[in-house]
């Protein structure tokens, strides 16, 4: 299973953070490769609830997010599933003088895997998750920065 994780930091409060990561009426504007939110469970973001969402034609097409594990104020975790991988996805807010420090994981295995699997993921995929997650979290900085009164 590969692996990437990130971390950034925001002059926001870890409530300001939560409130603006769950909306996922915002994600469209933050969450990279997002096209569209299709459904969300009435229990966002509780344990057991989903979300599935879209991505833009060159993405991942449809992905479900189900809530497996939610701790108010600390985080949650994601059992996340598309055509290509499953894995899990956590996410951390943590209080620190001035601001939020929000770190993003992602474990993930593809469906299809050869011997050559996790040189690729080495050379590559990896790579590609790690950035996907930071942009993610660049832009969810400008939006969290902007939703604060």
């Amino acid at each position: 299973m590969g692996s990437a994780r990130v971390t950034q930091s925001f002059a926001a409060s870890v409530a300001d953070a939560e409130r603006c990561w769950y909306d996922t009426s915002g994600w469209p504007a933050w969450l990279d490769g997002l096209d569209r939110v299709l459904t969300v469970d009435p229990g966002w973001p509780a344990l057991g609830a989903a979300v599935t969402w879209e991505s833009g034609p060159a993405g991942r097409g449809h992905v479900t997010e189900r809530v497996i594990a939610y701790a108010p104020g600390q985080g949650q975790t994601v059992e996340v599933r598309d055509v290509s991988a499953t894995g899990r996805q956590s996410v951390t807010f943590g209080a620190m003088p001035g601001g939020v420090e929000v770190t993003l994981e992602l474990q993930y295995r593809p469906h299809r895997r050869s011997p050559v699997t996790p040189v690729v993921d080495l050379l590559f995929v990896r790579r590609a998750m790690t950035l996907s997650l930071d942009r993610t979290l660049g832009r969810f900085g400008v939006r969290v920065a902007g939703a604060r009164p």
